[in-house]
């Protein structure tokens, strides 16, 4: 964060009756001279799926991160649920986050990256419980059958006592999904999640994100190059250029429709593309 900034302008709660689940606020994250977030402005409601997408280098991956608290802002205010998620309150004034305090709110979410990064050395089962276990401190008993029904519901309950080093690529990612969600988030981030899967195993992902989209009243935001899953799951789809919100809307209204020029040309070069 930077030290100058006046922190004063942001409420140090959200509240009302339309608070959303997400609100980035005039958030600007930098890596030294290059601004990959500018200012920008974002509210994700409790139940949405949001879809991001744009060339490389746009800031799409950096929403997660930020979100995910891997990485710290410079400018601006993160909210989750309400309240301040890279800043907190002190003496009735924010303050940028202590690790105390970032680490019981990110305890809201949870993310899945492109690259699995599972425990090589835990089984699928084990792999799911480790956190729930040693962060939330759930029972064991009572971890190993949560995490059960959740690889049964991405299908790997038959996979449970396998290594990673003994599954494909789909089914490491579906365990990946499961794990996350064994952390009981209220929100779930999806970094690219089928972009180093084989064209033939995609589909086993994609199909647990649907069931996800349908079943659970989870908040999500997924970075993706697949327009076509895009179009399919999302309740809106932002398109990011330079940092910030290009153009949004309802995928039938972006993807059929675009109005904005670099929008179009976008779209099309990934069409011709495939």
């Amino acid at each position: 964060m930077d030290v100058t900034e006046d922190l004063s302008q942001y409420p140090l709660e959200l509240t009302g009756d339309d608070v959303p689940m997400v609100r980035f606020l005039q958030v600007t994250k930098r890596y030294g001279s290059l601004t990959v977030l500018d200012h920008l402005d974002l509210d994700v409601v409790e139940g949405e799926m949001v879809t991001i997408i744009g060339p490389s280098g746009s800031g799409k991956t950096t929403v997660l991160r930020t979100l995910m608290t891997l990485e710290r802002i410079n400018e601006g205010v993160i909210y989750v649920d309400g309240k301040p998620l890279t800043h907190m309150e002190r003496d009735g004034k924010l303050v940028p986050a202590s690790q105390k305090y970032l680490r019981g709110m990110r305890s809201k979410i949870s993310m899945c990256f492109q690259h699995f990064n599972l425990f090589p050395h835990m089984t699928a089962l084990e792999n799911c419980m480790e956190g729930p276990v040693h962060v939330l401190g759930i029972p064991r008993q009572k971890a190993w059958e949560r995490c059960e029904e959740l690889l049964e519901m991405v299908g790997m309950a038959d996979k449970r006592d396998q290594y990673p080093s003994r599954l494909s690529g789909g089914q490491q990612q579906r365990v990946a999904i499961a794990r996350a969600l064994a952390m009981r988030p209220k929100i779930m981030l999806f970094d690219e999640v089928t972009s180093a899967l084989d064209p033939e195993v995609i589909g086993e992902v994609t199909n647990v994100i649907r069931r996800l989209v349908s079943e659970h009243s989870l908040t999500m935001l997924m970075v993706t190059h697949q327009m076509g899953f895009a179009r399919d799951i999302a309740d809106r789809v932002c398109f990011f250029l330079g940092g910030r919100i290009e153009d949004q809307g309802a995928p039938e209204k972006l993807f059929g429709n675009p109005q904005r020029k670099r929008t179009q040309q976008f779209l099309r070069a990934v069409k011709e593309a495939l």
